[in-house]
Order: structure tokens, then C-alpha cells, then sequence
């Protein structure tokens, strides 16, 4: 009985972590994908409104991850990743505004 109870209790901690754990990841990105759109006007010269680039310097976001976007905009921003245009264009953004472009950008269907 005890092999038992402590399966048991085992499997509801395993599974309560990993619920967290979901539920925390979900959160850290979770963007406002309309929100994201109206931010993108900037983007759209280069990357495009649909997010498939304009210029051939400049990448297709469409499709790309949540969480590679809100990665890439905060390195542009904190200067860890260099682009002189990129840096300029993500340093006055919130990390609200980076969330809902990455919600905008992950909803696109690429090309």
C-alpha cells in the first residue's frame, strides 16, 4: 500500500509541476496578436505586413516562434545583438509591445 500512495503522490506532484510549469510558459509569452498588427506598420518596410521581407537583407518573420522573436527584439534592444537599424527600431519598445509582435508575427502563415 505504501509503493502505492507514493506512485500516487509522486504522479500528482509530476503532474502539478509540469501544469505550472505549462501555465508559466504560456504567460511569459502570451501577446496581444491585434495589438502586435497596429506595431508592425514600423516593421512592415522591411519585414513586410505579412511579414515576408520586402528586402533581401532583411528576414521573413511570418511563422517564426513566440519565443525566438521576443528573444531577438530584447537582444536588439539591450544592444547583446547587433543591427544598427534593429537596435534603433527595438529600443523604445515595452515588453508588452515585443510580446504582441511575436503574437503577430508566430499568427502569419509564411509564403
Amino acid at each position: 500500500m505504501t509503493g502505492v500512495f507514493r506512485n500516487a503522490a509522486l504522479r500528482a506532484s509530476l503532474v502539478m509541476t509540469c501544469a505550472a510549469g505549462a501555465a508559466f510558459t504560456a504567460g511569459a509569452h502570451a501577446g496581444d496578436a491585434q495589438a502586435g498588427r497596429a506595431k508592425a506598420v514600423q516593421c512592415s518596410a522591411c519585414h513586410g505586413l505579412d511579414g515576408m521581407s520586402k528586402l533581401p537583407e532583411a528576414p521573413n518573420l511570418a511563422g517564426q516562434t513566440e519565443p525566438y522573436l521576443i528573444k531577438a527584439l530584447k537582444d536588439y534592444r539591450s544592444g547583446k545583438r547587433k543591427d544598427e537599424m534593429m537596435n534603433t527600431m527595438a529600443k523604445p519598445l515595452t515588453d508588452a509591445d515585443i510580446a504582441n509582435l511575436a503574437a503577430f508575427y508566430n499568427g502569419l502563415k509564411p509564403q
